[in-house]
């Protein structure tokens, strides 16, 4: 008789996860179909492009909120392949936030710590960003915010410490990319930061000038670079040892003709 219970429940419960499966399936791809029908979502990004189109998010956040808007991007690529994955894509998830008892919308399922966690779905991008910092207001993270703003390095370890992932190396995870992409230099004060938008706005006119008159122009950062007379993609390419490829794909060139004055992307 137990035998014959046991079987009866074991064959319930396969039904009832079957059950459950189908319905996951059939909810992603109700989302997955709207987000396509709005394809303005469906971008492909570079890591570049990424911190291109969301550095200002961070940044607005971090005036609001007090998160280094280095730890925000550096969180946002990790968490969604610089928005490129599914969970971006379809759910516009860029921090792989989970739904939680508290969350009353609508949720993307796909294997995580568990067969078919349920994360977070938005109405865009913009808001998966204020929804990011909502979540570290909570009190699990509340000693993060005694932190330096400027701190990341110890901002990267409170996360991991608090238990925001669970892969080992989060923290050298976030660190790497916020150094390797200079996203360090969006933590600086106000000011500080409006100074140097000033001045990188007025750098490709100002070197134009230059350059019509001393045939040079000088570097930028290390993230860009200003051609000069006699430049072409391969002596670029060797200076900063990346592909011809990776400089035309990171600022959407679609031949390989220079002009004096114009600003390149020449990080990876």
């Amino acid at each position: 008789m137990l035998k014959k219970t046991l079987l009866i429940l074991s064959i319930a419960l396969l039904f009832l996860n079957s059950c459950k499966s189908s319905y996951y399936k059939r909810n992603n791809k109700q989302i997955e179909k709207k987000a396509i029908k709005d394809s303005s979502n469906i971008v492909s990004y570079t890591t570049l492009s990424y911190i291109e189109a969301f550095k200002a998010a961070a940044i607005e956040e971090m005036k609001d909120h007090g998160i280094p808007a280095s730890i925000t991007l550096a969180q946002g690529i990790l968490e969604s392949g610089a928005g490129n994955s599914d969970l971006a894509k379809f759910a516009n998830n860029h921090f792989g936030i989970k739904c939680t008892t508290e969350w009353k919308g609508e949720g993307y399922f796909k294997d995580d710590d568990k067969v078919n966690d349920c994360f977070r779905v938005y109405n865009d991008a913009r808001e998966s960003y204020k929804d990011h910092s909502l979540f570290l207001k909570r009190k699990r993270y509340s000693f993060l915010f005694d932190l330096d703003q400027k701190d990341y390095k110890n901002w990267a370890l409170g996360l991991k410490t608090a238990g925001y992932a669970t892969n080992p190396k989060y923290t050298e995870l976030l660190i790497g990319v916020i150094e390797k992409y200079k996203l360090y230099e969006y933590d600086l004060p106000g000011a500080e930061r409006e100074m140097i938008a000033r001045i990188d706005k007025s750098l490709p006119q100002e070197n134009i000038t230059k350059a019509q008159k001393a045939n040079e122009l000088p570097t930028e950062t290390s993230n860009y670079y200003v051609v000069k007379q006699g430049d072409t993609l391969f002596k670029i390419s060797q200076l900063f040892k990346i592909s011809v490829d990776e400089i035309k794909a990171a600022n959407n060139l679609i031949d390989n003709n220079l002009k004096i004055g114009q600003k390149l992307i020449v990080v990876k």
